[in-house]
């Protein structure tokens, strides 16, 4: 799909306060590493993960959606009273009903006739947002529109932690479908998408491209939705390695298609921003690609994998670092479970 009119105006990344490094994670697992005798930096050395961020204790994921999105109007030209639609995009919500989206917008004070709702796609919701949004910009039906994600990874994180701890059946090898849990960090993200009309020096969207390989829908799965409520417990039960390598084969696929459909090849990017999941996981999708990995723009080492919010959450990183240029071409190369893979590129 090719765009003509459509712009990422601005992209906000909302740091959380509170770091967890890998050893110190590996501390509090002390139960079970003494008891499996795990040996120490086992976590770090399998992921690449030095550290993660947490919000504080109470803080839902509107609360970080919100304060990224007041960053994003600080950051833009572009009045509130433009905003025709506002979709929360991150796996992370507040409730089931209604949609954590209406917090946000009351909150950010924007127009009543704008459209509200949340989507839920996995790591991929932004990218997903981004395509729905380009889509309502070149049909004319809004001028511009906020996304906004809100990932919270404490509640996963303690389950998991008290689980592994305290459920004394596990053996070595039922501890792997719990390690992509503790590979999990919070962020949040807010990304003004306008017309190019309103905002003709910004960063054009190019292109997208995307591919679903859902026969592998279990290979990842959260479980059963009994809502958010406190204190409930949350858990995610993965096959990494499998995973890994059927998300790259999607992205590898997918990688041809999105060349073919925006006229690239593998040295037009001049950044790549990607999903972060693991440093093995980089490395495997980048061989397999065939991109030369110094074109990424790696935030794993100090994030983690902040689902929805990785792979936009790394360009605005990008962005604000002086990493990415005008002119340059940037591929934003999204993967998530289910196995959904969506790639965009930008002018920027």
């Amino acid at each position: 799909m090719l765009y003509k009119n459509t712009m990422i105006e601005t992209l906000a990344f909302g740091e959380p306060p509170e770091l967890m490094s890998s050893s110190k994670l590996e501390e509090i697992l002390s139960p079970l590493y003494s008891r499996l005798k795990l040996p120490e930096g086992r976590l770090e050395m399998m992921s690449g993960i030095k550290e993660r961020r947490l919000w504080p204790k109470g803080f839902k994921p509107s609360d970080a959606a919100i304060a990224a999105g007041k960053k994003a109007f600080e950051m833009t030209k572009v009045p509130r009273e433009e905003i025709g639609c506002l979709i929360m995009c991150s796996v992370c919500r507040d409730f089931l009903e209604p949609a954590t989206a209406t917090v946000i917008h009351h909150e950010l004070g924007l127009r009543k006739d704008s459209l509200v709702f949340d989507i839920s796609n996995a790591c991929l919701g932004v990218l997903t947002g981004i395509l729905l949004l380009a889509d309502m910009i070149e049909l004319g039906r809004i001028r511009a529109g906020m996304l906004v994600a809100g990932e919270n990874c404490r509640q996963l994180l303690e389950s998991t932690i008290s689980r592994l701890n305290t459920d004394l059946s596990l053996k070595r090898a039922d501890v792997k479908k719990h390690f992509s849990s503790l590979t999990i960090g919070s962020g949040s993200l807010a990304a003004i998408i306008s017309s190019a009309e309103i905002s003709p020096d910004s960063h054009a969207l190019i292109g997208s491209s995307s591919l679903a390989f859902t026969k592998h829908n279990d290979l990842c799965r959260g479980g059963a939705d009994a809502g958010m409520l406190d204190g409930s417990e949350i858990f995610m039960n993965t096959d990494s390695e499998t995973l890994m390598i059927k998300g790259v084969d999607a992205a590898a696929e997918n990688w041809e298609k999105f060349k073919k459909e925006l006229s690239w090849n593998n040295n037009t990017p001049d950044l790549v921003c990607t999903h972060q999941v693991g440093s093995a996981h980089r490395k495997l999708l980048f061989d397999r690609l065939g991109i030369d990995i110094k074109k990424d723009f790696p935030t794993l080492e100090s994030f983690g994998n902040m689902g929805s919010v990785s792979c936009p959450g790394t360009l605005a990183i990008a962005a604000e670092s002086g990493a990415v240029k005008k002119g340059d071409n940037v591929a934003m190369l999204g993967i998530g479970s289910g196995i959904n893979c969506t790639m965009l590129g930008v002018k920027w």
